[in-house]
């Protein structure tokens, strides 16, 4: 990746690893700063002295976040706000990336892990907006990025079935901001529909394929639909692009198979 203009400030979410933490690293190599929060605040810290020993000049603010701490997450993204604001900038994008893939099949006994990602990838992520659009309302522009996933194009089967319903929420979340803000300059909402892309939360252990890209490669597309400023976009686009719109009209036999 080439560097550059104009920077941003962009604050991510569940920064620590996985697609989080590889999208500080392209996000910065394409000259942007950064403001990263996460639970393992440890982990934020290897990444910060990565980033600036690659990019000396980008700022990387950090802070440790539970996005399920809600109090929390208003009480860092207005303190990032501040932070960012005594050196003369503001937070420009927000990406709410923070989640979790536990689950089971309904009526399994596992109510508990079902409602933690229910919780985890809807109700704090419905907190992460409410933050992020304080701050974009205040200063009457911004650009919000959801994270989604493709699973969200169909209900999905078994272990699959909240994760996939929490994605489709956050989904609809956003587009029903990108509604009501609608001709109004200065905003941009963006929803991206990862396909199966190799990380800590997917199965480290995977190896790349036909349907499965790498951690670089797959948030790479994710990058690179975010820059454009895309309303909607399933990535990587190939195979992606065309296998969200067939997951939505495709028999349920069919449906079963894919997944």
């Amino acid at each position: 990746m080439t560097e550059t203009s104009p920077t941003k400030t962009i604050l991510i979410t569940g920064a620590s690893s996985g697609l989080g933490a590889e999208m500080a690293r392209q996000f910065a190599a394409l000259g942007h700063d950064l403001a990263l929060c996460a639970r393992r605040i440890e982990r934020l810290e290897e990444l910060r002295a990565e980033i600036t020993a690659a990019h000396p000049s980008t700022q990387v603010a950090i802070r440790a976040l539970d996005v399920n701490d809600h109090d929390a997450v208003f009480e860092v993204f207005r303190s990032f706000r501040d932070e960012v604001a005594a050196e003369g900038r503001t937070i420009d994008r927000v990406v709410i990336n923070a989640g979790i893939g536990k689950g089971a099949p309904l009526g399994t006994g596992r109510f508990d892990a079902n409602v933690e990602t229910a919780q985890t990838n809807f109700i704090a992520a419905l907190a992460q907006t409410e933050a992020a659009m304080e701050i974009f309302r205040a200063q009457e522009r911004g650009h919000l990025v959801m994270i989604s996933s493709v699973s969200a194009m169909r209900g999905m089967p078994k272990a699959m079935s909240t994760y996939a319903a929490t994605k489709a929420g956050v989904a609809h979340l956003a587009e029903g901001l990108r509604t009501e803000l609608h001709g109004k300059p200065g905003y941009q909402i963006s929803v991206i529909y990862p396909g199966f892309i190799i990380s800590e939360m997917s199965d480290p252990s995977k190896k790349p394929g036909p349907l499965m890209a790498s951690t670089e490669k797959g948030v790479r597309a994710i990058v690179a639909a975010i820059e454009k400023e895309k309303k909607s976009a399933a990535v990587p686009p190939w195979p992606w692009g065309p296998l969200s719109k067939v997951l939505k009209v495709a028999p349920l036999g069919v449906v079963r198979k894919m997944v």
